[in-house]
């Protein structure tokens, strides 16, 4: 949805997305309108300018002139970044999500900053001998043996040295529920430890799969890290520098159609070398994971390499 300003008149101009579409079709009543979001992707508030000698009133009449988007039909061009409402008047920080990279096994590819998953087995023979064996490749997850050495860690919190760690997040800050969206073309959601696969909610016209996890029903993905996590207090481990909320841990299982053709990496990637240790000629495609909190609507982008020999 958008809003538009035109002739001084605003207009709700509405789009309904392919679920919504698909929904009314059916014509038996059962479309309604549930859920709804604002966003302000287009909006600079660096354009409130409290020096305006014409007064207050003119303050923020720039960022009020901003041309407004008109709604999406695409679905993978909808809002970035969703406005939410928060009655409490207090708050001076807002949480926020970050990669954690600092332990080994969380960390990106040295000189990236995008994790390398290989699809198969001879590719996972060839990355492993090329780096001399070594259990310890950064960034690196063996999606056709996972050992569980390597994952992507997501941690939410107050991103800020002004209130203390020791301070407990206040239960509408904490997300304990996500959304995770990726090609389904590509790879599936699955756990850390044990591999287990995800099954996602659902998957839209563009291939992109959405999984919905939470701490209660996916607690082997959703931890907390407030004060009761005893790594919470571990400095040395963590990227968010105030009170904490909760940690998204998981990896990223190949498809069959990567592990089993070369057909989509020679569609959507292309090739590079593999230079930790000796150099190994690979194939590779590039894409987005998407981890979206349900409560606050922060997302953040993780850049992945799914590699092929």
């Amino acid at each position: 949805m958008a809003f538009l300003d035109n002739s001084g008149d605003i207009i709700l101009d509405a789009v309904l997305t392919d679920t919504g579409r698909f929904r009314l079709a059916k014509g038996d009543g059962s479309f309604k309108i549930a859920k709804f979001a604002f966003g302000d992707d287009e909006i600079n508030y660096g354009n409130y300018d409290k020096r305006d000698i014409r007064g207050s009133a003119y303050y923020d009449l720039d960022i009020l002139q901003t041309p407004v988007l008109e709604a999406f039909t695409n679905n993978t061009s909808n809002m970035n970044s969703k406005l939410i409402t928060i009655p409490r008047t207090n708050l001076l920080f807002l949480p926020i999500m970050r990669l954690n990279t600092k332990l080994d096994g969380n960390a990106t590819v040295v000189g990236t900053n995008s994790y390398y998953i290989s699809v198969d087995q001879d590719t996972s023979t060839q990355v492993l001998a090329a780096a001399g064996n070594s259990s310890n490749l950064k960034g690196y997850i063996d999606g056709h043996s996972p050992d569980g050495s390597s994952a992507i860690r997501i941690d939410q919190g107050l991103h800020t040295s002004q209130v203390p760690i020791t301070f407990t997040l206040d239960p509408d800050l904490v997300e304990t529920s996500y959304i995770v969206q990726m090609d389904h073309r590509l790879g599936s959601l699955a756990t850390a430890t044990g591999f287990t696969a995800k099954n996602p909610r659902f998957i839209d016209d563009d291939n992109i799969a959405h999984y919905y996890i939470s701490s209660g029903v996916d607690s082997d993905i959703v931890t907390m890290n407030g004060a009761s996590n005893p790594d919470s207090t571990d400095e040395a481990n963590q990227v968010i520098h105030g009170p904490r909320g909760s940690i998204v841990e998981f990896v990223i299982s190949p498809s069959i159609e990567l592990a089993s053709s070369a057909f989509l990496f020679s569609e959507l990637g292309g090739t590079f070398t593999w230079t930790p240790g000796s150099s190994v000629a690979l194939k590779h495609i590039d894409t987005i994971i998407r981890v979206q909190g349900a409560t606050t609507g922060y997302a953040i982008d993780v850049p992945v390499r799914f590699i092929k020999y």
